[in-house]
C-alpha cells in the first residue's frame, strides 16, 4: 500500500521553542516537556499495579485525548491556505516532532464531513515503555497514542472519532497499526467509548474532592462575593480586615495603588453590612471640580449660587441609610474637609445656602491612593479629619503581590468580556498566561482588565487567547529562544520582522482604525497617562496624538 507524502514540514519545526536559560519549551503557545521515556514505563507499571489495566488504560487514554485535542487548536490555524488533508495531517506531523512515533499514514478520508484512516507507528515510545516496565503485552498497549490519535481527529472533525489498534509492537509486532471512523460504526463501540469516558475511580475522588469544597464553602461562606476574586494569601488578608469591618459602623480608609479595585471593596464592604439593603453612593473627589465639591456633597439651595435654580440633595443625603464611598479622598479642598469632619463627628449636614441642619445616617468608606501623613504635613489635609478617617485602613495589595489569582481573575474576565462582545473564547493559551504572571502589572487589575479584554477581541471565535493577541511587541523571550534546525539540532531564531507582524495582523482580520486606536491607546497606558510621553512612544508631536485621539473619541460617540 502506497503512503501519503506529507507537505514539508518547516512551518511546524518554528512552533517549537527552547529556551534553556528560563527552563521553557513551547510548542506554540502550548507549555512541553522533555521526559525520560523510562521514567514513564515506571509511571506506566506502577498505575497498573495500583489500580489495575483497565483503569490504568483508562486514565492514559483520556490523557492523551487531551493532548490531541490541544494540538488541533495549531492544526486548523497552522495551514489555513492549503487543503483539508494537508491541514489535517498536521496531527500526525506534530506527533512525529514531539517524539511519539514515525507516523506513515496509509489512507485518509475526510470527504463529507466524515473520517476513515489507517496508520502506521514505528518506534512507538508508549510500546517501548511498556516492553520496558512490564514486558510483552498480550493486547495492544499504546493507549495514551490511541487516545491522542482520537481526541485529535476529534476536534479537527467536530464529531466523536474513535481510534484502536489492531497491531501493535508490545505484542512482538514488527510494528503498530491503528484504524480510526466515527465511534458509532465500530460494533464494540460501547467498550471502546468506557475508555473516553471518567475512571469510575478517579470519578468517586473527584465527588470526595467536591464534598469536601462544598463543606469549605458552607464554612467560609461570606468570602464568596461575586464582586471579588481571589485565593492568594495577600488577598485573604485583606477580605479578613474587609469582613470584620463589614458587621460594624466603622469609618474605613481603603489604601492602594491606582486600579487595585478600590471601589469594588468598597461595594464588597457595602453587601457585607447590615446597610447592604440601602443605598451605596460613590464619589470621585477628584473628577469634581473644587468649586461644585461642596454642592455635590451637602446638597445645595434655591438661590446658593448663580444657576442654583431649585433646591437638590446631595450625595449624603442620597445614601442616607447606606454607604458613602469617597475615592480620592485627599483631593478634597480644606473647606470641603471641614464639612466632612463635622459630618463624621455629629452626623448631620447643611445643604449650601441653606441653614437647616439634616440629620443623616451613612456609613463612610474613603479611599486614596496618595500618603495622607505627607498631605498632613504639607498642609494639604486636616489632621484631625485624617484621624477620623484613619479608625481603620485597610491596605489593598497591589496585582504584583497577588500573582496566584491573575488565573482565577482571567478566568472570570473571559467569561464577562465575550459575553459583552458575543463571542466564545476556549480559553487562554499556556505561552499567554506565563505572560501575564511575568508582567509587572502598574495599572493593577483595571489594566489586567484592559488586556483580557483586547485579548477577547483580537483571538479568534472559538479560538485561544494567545500572547499576540494581549501585548504588542512582546519580542523579548523569542530573541532568546531556540528553534529546531532541520538537521535535528537546535538553532538561535531570528527576531520577527515588521512583516511577520504586519502578516500577523492581516491574517486576523483587524481594521485599520482598530490597530490604531489599541496602538494610541496602549502608548497613553505605557506613558501612564502623560501625553507628551506617549507621543515621544508614537513618534509624534503632542498636539499630533491629541488630535488623534479626540478624532478617535469623536468617532466612537458616533457609533
Amino acid at each position: 500500500m502506497a503512503t501519503i507524502q506529507y507537505p514539508e514540514g518547516s512551518d511546524l519545526r518554528s512552533l517549537l521553542r527552547f529556551l534553556p536559560e528560563e527552563g521553557l519549551i513551547w510548542l506554540g503557545e502550548h507549555r512541553m516537556l522533555l521526559l525520560h521515556v523510562g521514567a514513564l514505563a515506571a509511571l506506566r507499571k506502577e498505575l497498573v499495579a495500583s489500580v489495575g489495566k483497565v483503569q490504568a488504560r483508562r486514565l492514559l487514554t483520556r490523557m492523551g485525548f487531551v493532548s490531541g485535542m490541544r494540538d488541533a487548536e495549531l492544526a486548523k490555524k497552522t495551514r489555513p491556505q492549503g487543503t483539508l488533508r494537508d491541514a489535517f495531517v498536521v496531527g500526525p506531523q506534530l506527533h512525529m516532532l514531539e517524539g511519539s512515533a514515525r507516523v506513515i499514514p496509509l489512507t485518509i478520508k475526510l470527504e463529507d464531513g466524515t473520517f476513515h484512516g489507517e496508520f502506521a507507528w514505528e518506534h512507538s515510545w508508549e510500546a517501548q515503555a511498556h516492553l520496558q516496565g512490564i514486558g510483552t503485552s498480550d493486547e495492544p498497549a499504546c493507549w495514551m497514542m490511541i487516545g491522542y490519535a482520537s481526541g485529535y481527529t476529534s476536534a479537527f472533525m467536530n464529531r466523536f472519532i474513535v481510534f484502536r489498534e489492531t497491531a501493535c509492537a508490545a505484542m512482538g509486532q514488527e510494528r503498530c497499526h491503528i484504524v480510526g471512523k466515527p465511534a458509532e460504526e465500530w460494533r464494540d463501540a460501547p467498550e471502546l467509548i468506557g475508555f473516553f469516558q471518567e475512571d469510575p475511580i478517579v470519578g468517586r475522588l473527584l465527588e470526595l474532592r467536591e464534598e469536601i469544597e462544598t463543606m469549605r464553602e458552607r464554612l467560609v461562606e461570606p468570602r464568596r462575593v461575586p464582586k471579588l476574586i481571589g485565593a492568594s494569601a495577600a488577598f485573604l488578608r485583606t477580605y479578613d480586615l474587609l469582613e470584620r469591618a463589614a458587621g460594624t459602623q466603622v469609618t474605613v480608609l481603603l489604601l492602594g495603588e491606582t486600579g487595585v479595585g478600590k471601589e469594588r471593596f468598597a461595594r464588597t464592604l457595602h453587601e457585607l453590612s447590615p446597610r447592604k439593603n440601602g443605598p451605596f453612593v460613590a464619589v470621585n473627589c477628584a473628577a469634581i471640580p473644587e468649586e461644585l465639591i461642596e454642592s455635590e456633597l451637602f446638597g445645595v439651595e434655591r438661590g446658593a449660587f448663580t444657576g442654583a435654580h431649585a433646591p437638590r440633595a446631595g450625595k449624603f443625603e442620597r445614601a442616607d441609610g447606606g454607604t458613602l464611598f469617597l475615592d480620592e479622598v485627599g483631593e478634597l479642598s480644606l473647606s470641603a474637609q471641614a464639612k466632612l469632619l463635622r459630618v463624621l463627628q455629629e452626623g448631620e449636614i447643611e445643604r449650601l445656602g441653606g441653614e437647616q441642619v439634616r440629620k443623616i445616617n451613612v456609613r463612610l468608606v474613603a479611599a486614596t491612593n496618595v500618603d495622607l501623613q505627607q498631605a498632613v504635613a504639607a498642609g494639604r489635609f486636616r489632621r484631625d479629619l485624617f484621624y477620623r478617617l484613619n479608625v481603620y485602613p485597610i491596605h489593598i495589595p497591589p496585582l504584583r503581590e497577588r500573582i496566584s489569582d491573575i488565573p482565577l481573575l482571567v478566568e472570570a474576565m473571559i467569561e464577562r468580556f465575550q459575553s459583552l462582545h458575543g463571542k466564545k473564547i476556549a480559553g487562554i493559551s499556556d505561552k499567554a498566561m506565563l505572560a501575564l504572571k511575568a508582567y509587572h502589572w502598574p495599572g493593577n487589575v483595571r489594566e489586567l482588565e484592559n488586556v483580557i479584554e483586547r485579548g477577547v477581541i483580537l483571538a479568534p471565535n472559538h479560538g485561544t487567547i494567545e500572547v499576540e493577541h494581549l501585548f504588542v511587541g512582546n519580542g523579548s523571550e523569542e530573541a532568546r529562544a531556540h528553534v529546531l534546525g532541520t538537521s535535528g539540532g537546535l538553532e538561535e531564531k531570528s527576531g520577527e520582522t515588521h512583516a511577520d507582524l504586519a502578516d500577523a495582523l492581516l491574517e486576523r482580520g483587524v481594521p485599520l482604525e482598530s490597530f490604531e486606536r489599541m496602538v494610541l491607546h496602549r502608548a497613553v497606558e505605557r506613558a501612564k497617562g502623560n501625553l507628551s510621553a506617549a507621543a515621544r512612544l508614537l513618534g509624534l508631536t503632542r498636539p499630533q496624538l491629541s488630535y488623534r485621539l479626540k478624532k478617535e473619541s469623536t468617532a466612537a460617540d458616533d457609533v
